[in-house]
């Protein structure tokens, strides 16, 4: 099985999310991890695609929320670190729009602030019924990651991505058993 994990992320942390889906799936599948500018637009070649953001606002981020992140960085008393691009590059929204239709199986994730998702939102959300309207197959719920305050993922978080991505092999099992 061949498996994309697109990711855009500000901080690090909704890499580092991706690289543990990535090493979660090695024994099951060929998979591939690279940041959205990378993304290849046809997806034809993958039998699952996993994609994740951070949430901005509500949300997949915007230009302008990218923008917002080097004051994080800049703030006094910060130990962030902006990653190559972030703010400058396309994000998860952009290149979703550049994607061709496709028919393989999909999953979503977002890190967010550990708050009720009510307050703070879900990119997982946008980014699953944008996948679905591509003609993708969501495979399971789309899926939150947390970190805290000072963003920074919370103690747990990478050890349940790596759980996350084993229930990934077992939803495709089990849609492959019914036939869907």
């Amino acid at each position: 099985m061949r498996v994309l994990i697109v990711y855009e992320s500000m901080f690090g942390n909704t890499r580092q999310i991706a690289e543990a889906i990535g090493k979660g799936l090695t024994t099951e599948a060929n998979s591939v991890v690279t940041g959205v500018a990378d993304a290849p637009t046809s997806l034809d070649d993958f039998d699952l695609v996993v994609v994740g953001g951070p949430t901005h606002a509500w949300s997949m981020s915007w230009p302008s929320t990218r923008r917002g992140a080097p004051l994080r960085v800049n703030k006094p008393g910060s130990d962030l670190v902006l990653e190559p691009g972030a703010n400058t590059g396309p994000g998860v929204r952009e290149w979703l729009q550049s994607v061709s239709p496709g028919n393989a199986k999909a999953a979503a994730f977002d890190t967010r602030m550990n708050s009720a998702a009510l307050f703070t939102g879900r990119a997982s959300r946008r980014i699953g019924r944008q996948l679905s309207r591509l003609g993708y197959s969501m495979i399971v719920p789309p899926e939150s990651f947390l970190v805290d305050k000072k963003s920074h993922l919370v103690p747990g978080e990478l050890e349940r991505a790596r759980w996350w991505s084993a229930n990934l092999v077992t939803a495709i099992d089990w849609t492959r058993t019914i036939g869907h």
